[in-house]
């Protein structure tokens, strides 16, 4: 099975707010008074920052966009942050010159916008003179779309894209289709752009399941036709629509941190409160009863196929086949203290090690071993698209009943849809319902929990 090829730097958005933070927090401290020398106002003007550019899009920023674009997003980030700028002062500390702190949001607006189209333009200088931070690109189709972005692409290498190959159609379109596929996994193609204009109803089908069990990015070039997706999203190179047929919320950085930091602070919670003495007390039962580690890992894939030790509390006595068979009910492997702790769900409790590693998330698609990966991968429809997100020690599909041994295709199939709706619903609000629910079934109990 081909692992995913390189995404989006997951590095620039971060740094581009952090250092844009530290611009405005040095700024005030240098403009403004002493009265404003406070870490009321620090945290203020920082979360300020950071809510209204989480609701403009400050920070969505990609290789195509234009610099009007730019421009008029710091525009409304100057005005908005200036009001509210305004609205402590004059609520917390009757500050009256106000032209200071005009001068102060000018000041920080103004060095933003620098640092901003610094990194714009030093990126777009990188990709040609190193070529770094490349996609590697194909397109399919015929017509004026397709000649358009294949000159976009050729005469706008600082945009990051590197086109491969063209492909047309002629006659034989299902046999040119199969070899467009495999020229695209021989030569690790990031991104995969075709004409709708050229393609019938199953043709567009067998691209996006290409895409999504290969982990590959799939856009398409607009024509009269109409695509029915899920979460449709149209971007512009230069002038030319472009559709992208899946938006994962938390490809955003702000979605990334927020999930990051409820992992961390839940993990550490659990850690902390509930195996720092849960472990010694479950290790003295587990070797008791039989020889052998007190913790079982097992090699599972994760975050774009990547591959990584999973851990759990050992609740089968060891055997050579615990990484080839799942366990099934009545399973004779499993010993007494393992049957209390898999029933209760207290053996995935280790699962938080991995989690505060960044290895895993609090909730997410299950990951499975690494041999059934590979099977499933070859038989269940989209089940690579599990992958585009870390995997978690709950999941959606989990709390619907789709937990623990898949006794037929109907369980996975399910597991992969729920999984998917998952990624491309993604909130904050969404995670701690699952948690909730995840607790109450373990209180409950759960048929399949064995």
């Amino acid at each position: 099975m081909a692992k995913k090829t390189g995404r989006y730097s997951g590095y620039i958005r971060p740094f581009s707010y952090c250092i844009d933070l530290l611009s405005i927090n040095v700024l005030s401290f240098v403009l403004l008074p002493s009265v404003f020398h406070t870490l009321l106002h620090t945290v203020f003007i920082s979360l300020a920052w950071v809510i209204i550019a989480t609701n403009i899009g400050f920070y969505e920023v990609y290789r195509y966009t234009k610099v009007v674009a730019i421009l008029n997003k710091l525009l409304k980030q100057f005005a908005l942050f200036t009001i509210l700028c305004f609205a402590f002062s004059g609520w917390y500390t009757k500050y009256s010159e106000s032209q200071v702190i005009l001068y102060f949001t000018i000041a920080a607006i103004s060095l933003v916008a620098l640092i901003k189209l610094f990194i714009y333009y030093f990126l777009r200088k990188f990709r040609v003179l190193f070529g770094g931070n490349f996609r590697q690109v194909v397109i399919v189709g015929n017509g004026k779309s397709v000649d358009q972005l294949q000159e976009f692409f050729n005469d706008n290498p600082d945009y990051g894209y590197k086109l491969v190959r063209v492909f047309d159609f002629k006659v034989e379109k299902e046999e040119q289709i199969n070899e467009y596929f495999s020229f695209v996994l021989s030569t690790q193609i990031d991104e995969i752009y075709c004409s709708l204009a050229d393609l019938n109803s199953n043709q567009i089908n067998e691209f996006i399941d290409f895409t999504d069990n290969n982990l590959k990015i799939l856009k398409f070039l607009p024509d009269t036709k109409e695509v029915f997706s899920r979460n449709l999203s149209y971007d512009y190179y230069d002038y030319i629509p472009v559709i992208s047929m899946r938006n994962i919320p938390l490809d955003e950085t702000i979605n990334k941190i927020l999930k990051r930091t409820f992992d961390i602070i839940f993990s550490l919670l659990v850690i902390l409160g509930v195996l720092s003495w849960l472990i010694p007390i479950l290790a003295l039962f587990i070797k008791v009863e039989t020889k052998g580690p007190v913790f079982f890992k097992q090699k599972r894939n994760g975050l774009n196929y990547k591959e990584f030790y999973c851990y759990k509390f050992r609740s089968m006595e060891p055997n050579a086949l615990a990484d080839l068979h799942q366990v099934t009910k009545g399973d004779t492997r499993i010993t007494k203290v393992g049957r209390f702790i898999r029933k209760t769900s207290i053996d995935e409790l280790p699962q938080f090690f991995n989690v505060l590693l960044g290895e895993m998330s609090v909730v997410g698609p299950r990951p499975h071993m690494v041999s059934h990966t590979e099977m499933y991968a070859r038989s269940i429809d989209k089940f690579m698209v599990r992958h585009f997100i870390k995997p978690g020690i709950t999941g959606l599909a989990q709390t619907k009943g789709f937990r623990g041994e898949v006794e037929n295709d109907k369980d996975i199939i399910f597991r992969v849809k729920y999984d998917i709706f998952y990624l491309e619903n993604w909130s904050i609000l969404l995670d701690l319902k699952i948690v909730f629910l995840t607790l109450y079934n373990a209180i409950k109990g759960e048929a399949k929990a064995y």
